[in-house]
């Protein structure tokens, strides 16, 4: 997917999430299904692209991504979180889930 490609998901849809990881980062391959359920479940008209930094450094260092795993959420064409490394489910949960459920109504 190309930056021209995500910001035109971000200009036209309530959210998107971006999830950046590694090729040889196990935390990476831990995580990913756990927020896809997530998102799947809780925050379903969040639109959900996975990006593989290793294959895409030009589009990390677009999006200020230096660092995997690093999830980014866009509401509302803005950038509403970022989280890198150490990433707590609930903590994206909960930070997610009122503005959710406005921008939703």
């Amino acid at each position: 997917m190309t930056k021209q490609e995500i910001d035109n998901l971000i200009q036209n849809k309530l959210g998107v999430m971006l999830y950046f990881s590694g090729e040889n980062c196990s935390v990476c391959s831990v995580l990913k299904p756990k927020i896809d359920t997530m998102f799947v479940e809780n925050f379903p008209k969040i639109e959900r692209v996975y990006i593989k930094a290793d294959d895409n450094p030009q589009l990390s260092a677009e999006f200020g991504v230096f660092s995997v795993p690093t999830v980014l959420v866009y509401l509302d064409t803005k950038e509403f979180m970022r989280y890198s490394r150490h990433i707590s489910l609930a903590q994206v949960e909960n930070d997610l889930k009122r503005l959710y459920e406005m921008l939703e109504n």
